[in-house]
């Protein structure tokens, strides 16, 4: 088997481990910080909002950090990096006493975690350039397994022993996977023979090449759906306790959702991001397109279902469809990137990804309560088609640029 798939499988089931850890606790935060004393409705609203927006606010300031980092240092290191922090911290997690040391933790998961980004980084760095959507958007479904696992099991484990044991098990869990990555995952060196003239002349190029208009308007995209997408995730634990009208089975519940959500997610990124090998970077413009209008459609019945049944089925399918947007995005902004800005790149989507994280669950708070958890689900597709609407864009420039090319090759010719 060749390197770059051994690489490539090898992170992908750490990162099953990886999401697994963080999810056999942190979905239930809102049960969580009820036992450590928040009790009032709109309490637990409030800090929801805060406990979730917290690491995405301290990750999109690091993003870029460690992206510098990983190009200059090694992309292996940085994902080591981000297990052994994760582990000490989901660990820690479970141990504390009120919900300001949770604050806390959760601003220091943001300043030193992230394996997400930094296996992304590692694979685009490692994996031929004709196989990056597939790497890519196979990469991103162990995100989503993991997703769809841990909080199953989490869930059963809170509802036994606690919430409290579930994050403790998951930080050992993570420590194990950092032994994984550690002592399995071979990194290769790429070393670019030049004169010191051209690797100057080439960094600044390749850094400008990184903020072109497809980059910049891919970006907005990701902020976009990145809100569009979580909004509304952190108050499904509220959501199945005001539906069920009790904490009682709500965590088992509440799992199984987001362990559905996660499953569908990763079934796209196995599927529909593949599709994006077949095509050149304008073609998979036109698939996100496709994507995105289908997932606004699918997104807008959700405001009016009042069945926990249906409401799954029908957000599962939401995400199922949007769930190859991201892995597209990336390999499209990636093919124009040279190897050794990769971790920038990637970097900088991270920061936009993470104040997407950051603003949804701060909106979703305000809103549920001035209005209601439900109300909610009516900015799911609103981002959608804001996502929509920005790729459209892109692809009309992009056939305008195409066209006067066209004509001024013409008109060469003819002179």
């Amino acid at each position: 088997m060749k390197h770059w798939k051994v690489n490539l499988y090898t992170v992908w089931f750490s990162q099953i481990l990886s999401i697994m850890s963080f999810n056999f606790g942190m979905p239930f935060l809102p049960f969580y910080i009820q036992q450590l004393g928040i009790t009032a409705p709109n309490d637990i609203k409030f800090y929801s909002g805060i406990l979730n927006a917290a690491p995405a606010v301290t990750m999109a300031i690091m993003c870029p950090i460690w992206g510098i980092i990983s190009d200059k240092y090694g992309r292996k290191l940085m994902l080591i990096r981000a297990m052994v922090f994760a582990s000490f911290i989901i660990g820690a997690t479970g141990m504390v006493a009120n919900v300001n040391q949770l604050i806390i933790l959760r601003l220091l998961q943001g300043v030193f975690t992230g394996t997400v980004t930094a296996a992304q980084i590692l694979e685009a760095a490692n994996t031929p350039k004709n196989r990056i959507s597939y790497a890519l958007g196979f990469l991103s479904s162990s995100t989503f397994i993991g997703q769809s696992i841990g909080p199953v099991i989490g869930g059963i484990v809170a509802e036994f022993v606690g919430y409290r044991v579930s994050f403790i098990i998951g930080g050992i869990l993570m420590f194990f996977d950092f032994l994984l990555v550690l002592f399995v995952v071979k990194e290769e060196k790429h070393v670019v023979k030049e004169n010191i003239n051209s690797t100057e002349k080439k960094e600044k190029t390749s850094i400008l090449s990184i903020f072109n208009v497809t980059a910049v308007s891919m970006l907005l995209v990701i902020l976009f759906i990145r809100i569009g997408r979580t909004v509304f995730n952190p108050y499904i634990p509220i959501y199945v306790q005001e539906v069920t009208a009790t904490t009682k089975g709500a965590s088992g519940i509440t799992g199984v959702i987001n362990g559905i959500l996660a499953l569908m997610t990763a079934m796209s990124g196995l599927t529909l991001s593949k599709l994006g090998d077949k095509y050149d970077k304008y073609d998979k413009m036109k698939l996100l397109m496709i994507y995105l209008t289908l997932g606004t459609v699918f997104a807008i019945p959700l405001v009016c279902i009042n069945k926990l049944w249906l409401f799954t089925l029908v957000l599962g399918s939401v995400f199922f469809i949007t769930g190859g947007v991201e892995p597209m995005i990336m390999s499209i902004t990636t093919e124009d990137t040279p190897v050794d800005k990769r971790g920038l790149l990637f970097g900088i989507q991270g920061t936009v990804g993470n104040i997407g994280f950051a603003v949804a669950p701060l909106l979703g708070g305000v809103i549920s309560i001035k209005y209601s958890t439900n109300a909610i689900l009516i900015f799911i597709p609103i981002f959608l088609l804001i996502s929509a609407l920005v790729v459209l864009s892109i692809i009309v420039h992009n056939s305008r640029h195409n066209f006067h090319s066209s004509l001024n090759l013409k008109n060469m010719f003819k002179s």
